[in-house]
């Protein structure tokens, strides 16, 4: 069990963080409103949403010059197709469970690896913003010409390599920068 001790951790943790979120963050398709136990927390996503719609205008309009921001939170293309970012497209669940299996990471030496951690954490949630970014604007680029490619991209190819890219950072921190021996 020991060889497996902090795989099951990881499992268990990105499971509970999982569901915790899916149980207790409420939030319509369109963005208009956020709940977490009741209390309207929409600000930060509204906020987020709008920023990374900007952003990602920027980068699609860097390769095409037939993108069209019609809203703050929606880009259109020429061809018809667009997308629209939500609540649920910031990032912000991924950079909860990003902190979640951090803090459930055995420490081998407490002091030493607290430390590291807080710097760690940090960079995991850079990474968790660059990869959506990256992740939004190569959806948006693909379904110019292909909208029937939008769910598989959204709901399975992105959203996997996301949880991968978790993972790998969370494999970096516990092999190479939490201490083994010290």
């Amino acid at each position: 069990m020991a060889p497996y001790r902090d795989v099951i951790i990881f499992m268990v943790t990105l499971l509970v963080a999982n569901y915790f979120w899916k149980f207790t963050m409420v939030g319509d398709e369109n963005g208009d409103s956020v709940t977490w136990f009741g209390m309207d927390i929409t600000a930060p996503f509204e906020f987020m949403a709008c920023h990374i719609a900007s952003v990602v205008y920027w980068i699609v309009s860097l390769f095409r010059d037939t993108a069209v921001m019609t809203d703050p939170h929606t880009i259109h293309f020429t061809t018809g197709t667009g997308t629209t970012i939500i609540w649920g497209c910031t990032a912000i669940k991924q950079s909860f469970i990003w902190l979640c299996l951090m803090l459930t990471v055995v420490p081998y030496n407490s002091g030493r690896t607290w430390l590291r951690k807080l710097w760690f954490i940090p960079v995991g949630w850079l990474c968790c913003y660059a990869f959506n970014i990256l992740r939004i604007a190569a959806i948006a680029l693909f379904i110019e010409h292909h909208p029937e490619w939008f769910h598989l991209l959204h709901d399975y190819i992105f959203k996997y390599l996301f949880y991968a890219m978790l993972f790998g950072l969370w494999v970096l921190f516990v092999e190479k920068i939490r201490p083994i021996s010290e």
